[in-house]
């Protein structure tokens, strides 16, 4: 791995990463593997990800792991991925719980099968308390779906439609308290948004990498992160440097 550049000033450190961990499957292509096989280090890497995210000052990482709509992938790969999650929860709850990490879990568990929703929400128990970096895990989670859920809730709230907002919008979503991602980073150069955090993501700055995900690294993390604090946000306004000259 190659040696991580110069520290990035601490203001330009985007709070809140959000990841769609993309390629292992193709990762495992090249390499004559199952695609299975793509997806254990895709989670390996994960281990990785997550202990650079706190070494670089990110309070927030959201994960990308498995959509609403992977259910409908070959049923042996399903099995294989919650077998992975499952699996991940057993091995690393204790060193992630150590290091800090809250987990939370973003989207359906009703669907897991109930001793997987038990491991889910007990994870989350535990570590509950902890403030290092919050970790959202989007497990069976769909843009779309958020959304309609929310509106749903509202309505059974009986919200009327003049008191709805941008703001009252986002707390019924499952991101509720957390800030929007500032920075969204997807692998493997695909240059689809695939329902992930569509209301969260308005304003987020993007960046794709040809990369797969098992061999993204700390340095191109990094990388990333140059990137963005490089970046001039203007949330659909002029920058400062313009207001300047056209006051000028």
């Amino acid at each position: 791995m190659a040696e991580t550049p110069t520290a990035i000033p601490l203001e330009k450190i985007p709070q809140h990463v959000a990841m769609i961990m993309d390629g292992n499957g193709r990762w495992a292509l090249q390499r004559g593997l199952p695609r299975l096989a793509g997806h254990k280090a895709g989670t390996e890497n994960l281990r990785r990800v997550i202990r650079a995210s706190v070494e670089f000052g990110v309070k927030y990482l959201t994960i990308y792991a498995f959509s609403t709509e992977n259910w409908g992938r070959p049923p042996e790969e399903v099995k294989g991925l919650m077998y992975i999650l499952e699996d991940v929860i057993d091995r690393e709850l204790n060193e992630l719980h150590k290091e800090g990490v809250q987990l939370r879990h973003i989207g359906r568990l009703e669907r897991l099968a109930p001793s997987l929703q038990g491991k889910v929400l007990s994870a989350i128990d535990v570590t509950k308390n902890n403030d290092r970096l919050i970790l959202n895990i989007a497990f069976n989670y769909g843009g779309r779906d958020e959304i309609v859920q929310a509106i749903q809730r509202m309505m059974k709230d009986g919200v009327p439609p003049e008191k709805v907002t941008d703001e009252l919008v986002s707390q019924y979503l499952y991101t509720a308290g957390v800030p929007d991602p500032d920075l969204i980073i997807r692998t493997s150069g695909e240059l689809r948004v695939s329902n992930f955090l569509i209301w969260q993501a308005a304003y987020s700055e993007w960046y794709i990498t040809p990369t797969f995900w098992p061999d993204f690294d700390k340095a191109e993390y990094h990388h990333a992160l140059e990137s963005f604090a490089q970046r001039d946000r203007r949330y659909g306004k002029v920058s400062s440097g313009e207001l300047q000259e056209s006051n000028a």
